[in-house]
């Protein structure tokens, strides 16, 4: 079973690339699955139910998050009844929406994904890894493949989230830097994993905001208004074959596509 899993939708450019070259990734690499972080789909920031719903029928089925998720407020009611949405797991249990989805693949296969925040340079939540735990021993036996999406700023942070569910999940993956690494591999206990997904948006960008105003940020210290990029949009992310019974992974590749 081969699954795309993409990172951070960045607004309208982001959206458009994702749409236009989704379909031909899925026939490309015979894709059964499809996980895309959408944290700053909605104008860079945040996510509205139209553009949620815009991306699920593109082909995506779970759309995973992070810190930015709350920012767009008619988000709440609709992170509330679209369960193919997911925030970080590990935030507290009164916020909106949740952070596990289990069901299956349209040939029957169970899979399980999970979404968890990191901690470091990261805004207060509960520690990822024992959350991951609890939510590892829900799932029990009712899935063998089970992908993890760590929203999170620190590369150590990540490889150790990485390393410390090898064996237990299939696929381990980074997101919020924006920069795809290098570093895709299988672990010896056969999870699949990468530091960072990287950004489906405009990459002729500082991380998709529009360089020109982050550099003055830097220049100058004042604070101005973020606005997206429009130009080089690409689409971000992995490529993995899993063993459907074991729920190892037996390959990974990375994705990087041109509009």
């Amino acid at each position: 079973m081969n699954v795309i899993i993409l990172g951070d939708v960045v607004g309208k450019p982001g959206i458009q690339v994702l749409c236009q070259s989704l379909g031909k990734l899925k026939a490309q690499h015979e894709a059964e699955f499809v996980v895309v972080n959408v944290e700053n789909a909605a104008d860079g920031a945040g996510l509205t139910a139209q553009i949620g719903e815009q991306i699920l029928a593109a082909g995506v089925d779970v759309m995973t998050s992070g810190n930015h998720i709350y920012d767009k407020k008619d988000v709440i009611k609709y992170i509330e009844n679209q369960p193919r949405l997911l925030r970080p797991a590990n935030y507290a249990p009164e916020t909106p929406g949740r952070g596990l989805w289990l069901g299956s693949t349209n040939s029957g296969t169970q899979v399980a994904v999970i979404n968890v925040q990191g901690r470091v340079f990261m805004p207060p939540t509960d520690c990822p890894f024992r959350v991951a735990d609890k939510l590892i021993s829900e799932i029990g036996k009712r899935a063998a493949i089970i992908i993890v999406d760590h929203h999170a700023e620190a590369t150590s942070e990540k490889v150790a989230l990485g390393r410390y569910l090898d064996g237990r999940v299939s696929v381990v993956v980074g997101t919020h830097t924006h920069v795809q690494t290098a570093d895709e591999q299988i672990f010896a206990n056969g999870t699949a994993y990468i530091t960072d997904l990287g950004m489906t948006g405009p990459h002729d960008s500082v991380i998709g905001v529009d360089s020109q105003i982050v550099i003055q940020r830097f220049l100058r210290g004042m604070p101005n208004r973020f606005e997206t990029a429009t130009d080089d949009a690409r689409v971000n992310g992995i490529v993995v074959e899993l063993d459907e019974r074991t729920g190892k992974a037996v390959r990974i590749e990375r994705i990087q596509v041109k509009a």
